[in-house]
């Protein structure tokens, strides 16, 4: 099978490979799919770089969706060719970037929903709900959500909403719109930024959930819109939320997943009630573009690879 991989270390572009090799062999209580798609997050570049150190070869690839084609032991409740989406185990020599890809967790994916839109949901959602969790995000609590285009921010922006809570949301011309439609109040980046939230907000936001992308000036500047630095939670701008007194994912403890949230989403993305932008589905041949608009500042939405036409 094909499968995009990397033998050593470094910038993406100059480490990935796609390369030919034996199908995996589905452990116990694990399934393997024939990929229709992957996505491609920023998880994935950090993996080539080597942020998360491990044995070589390793793949990419993080989230699928596709059929699957073979169950390992105790496996029940799926049959050969069922439709199905779900993050892929990133510690071994191949990953979702294949024509065959291991789940540990997997999802039925609705008859009504693209296979794109499914497997750009797993990650989005269980990191924005462990964000949520952390904040103790109730009914009535007014929340920003700092990097509101982005993917997490996008699902944090919706799932949110369905707690009661007040959303506001910092986003560029190009989502605004799409999270307005969602209930979002929404105000641009850039100067006076603080001002117009509070402005918004009719005074400081009860907490914040920051997913945009890495800045220095980012957390200086949420700092504003809060009466105590605890109340601003980042994903992205750690040394500047350390430095500062605010929060982030990565300090306060051991985070799990919530993956029990994903199915519910993808139901209701099935009806058009829930979604994740794709910027784009590019052929699995032509990885590299993939890569170059993934390491882009702002990629507009998951960048996906289209391994195979769908079943």
């Amino acid at each position: 099978m094909r499968t995009l991989r990397f033998h050593h270390t470094g910038e993406p572009l100059d480490v990935l490979r796609l390369e030919e090799t034996e199908p995996p062999r589905p452990g116990p209580g694990q399934i393997r799919v024939a990929v229709e798609v992957c996505t491609v997050n920023p998880a994935d570049l950090a993996l080539c770089r080597g942020l998360y150190p491990g044995d070589l070869p390793r793949g990419v690839g993080l989230e699928v969706a596709g059929t699957v084609d073979a169950g390992g032991d105790d496996v029940t409740g799926v049959r050969r060719g069922d439709a199905v989406f779900g993050p892929a185990p990133f510690t071994g020599p191949t990953a979702g970037a294949s024509d065959h890809a291991l789940l540990d967790v997997w999802f039925p994916r609705p008859a009504t929903l693209e296979p794109a839109a499914a497997a750009a949901l797993p990650m989005a959602v269980d990191t924005a709900q462990l964000g949520l969790d952390l904040l103790d995000l109730t009914a009535g609590t007014t929340l920003l959500v700092s990097g509101g285009g982005a993917t997490t921010g996008f699902a944090a922006v919706q799932l949110a909403r369905r707690t009661g809570a007040r959303v506001l949301a910092t986003a560029g011309p190009a989502h605004a719109d799409a999270l307005r439609a969602t209930g979002a109040e929404v105000t641009p980046y850039g100067q006076g930024m603080a001002e117009r939230i509070r402005e918004l907000a009719g005074g400081p936001v009860d907490v914040v959930l920051d997913v945009s992308p890495p800045d220095e000036a980012t957390i200086p500047e949420l700092l504003r819109t809060v009466t105590d630095p605890r109340h601003v939670l980042t994903i992205s701008n750690l040394a500047q939320a350390r430095a500062s007194g605010a929060r982030d994912a990565f300090t306060e403890g051991p985070l799990g997943h919530r993956y029990d949230v994903v199915g519910e989403c993808a139901r209701l993305a099935a009806e058009g009630r829930f979604g994740i932008p794709v910027a784009r589905v590019i052929p699995l041949d032509d990885w590299r573009e993939a890569i170059e608009l993934a390491q882009s500042p702002r990629p507009g939405g998951k960048v996906v690879l289209r391994i195979a036409e769908p079943r």
